[in-house]
């Protein structure tokens, strides 16, 4: 992994770190992620290999993604008060998020220093995989469904909070 890819894994890390505090969800909180999504994408997905098991690997570890965003989505508060919409992430939330990350991080690390290269050489054989880009392009989708849907879960549970009947809080818990 270059220096550019570990920034990029740090930076969607301390997306979720800041969300373990709460705060209000602004327009502010959705530009920062939206414009790391839109960066990651036109860096690392060009070009885009659909040949062999290339869209398979893309499509399953894009689904993983949405997965893991949408249980860490699920898995934060979020409230309202007078002041407007808030979320804070819990400890699932956290877990779901850095698991994710952690897994590509050490599955590039394993297979770029470890015996694990042979392995993921012989089934991208197998499975008729056409090379290294079609893996980068897997992960990239992974972090990506995982940013947006975590993103557009928490969105949506916002509008939902703002049109709840029920009596405003008084203040977060």
């Amino acid at each position: 992994m270059s220096t550019t890819e570990y920034c990029i894994q740090i930076a969607l890390i301390l997306l979720v770190l800041r969300q373990l505090r709460g705060g209000k969800l602004d327009l502010a909180g959705l530009v920062l992620p939206v414009v790391l999504v839109g960066v990651t994408a036109v860096l690392y997905l060009r070009p885009f290999p659909t040949a062999g098991g290339d869209l398979t690997l893309e499509i399953v570890l894009g689904g993983l993604g949405v997965l893991l965003g949408t249980l860490a989505g699920l898995a934060t508060r979020v409230w309202r008060t007078r002041e407007g919409v808030f979320a804070k992430a819990g400890l699932a939330a956290a877990v779901l998020w850095v698991g994710g990350i952690g897994a590509r991080i050490a599955f590039v690390l394993c297979s770029e220093h470890t015996g694990f290269g042979d392995q993921v050489t012989r089934f991208s054989i197998d499975q008729h995989i056409t090379g290294q880009q079609a893996w980068v392009c897997a992960f990239v989708l992974m972090a990506l469904g995982e940013a947006v849907a975590r993103l557009v879960t928490i969105r949506v549970r916002a509008v939902l909070a703002r049109t709840e009947s029920r009596p405003l809080a008084a203040r977060a818990a």
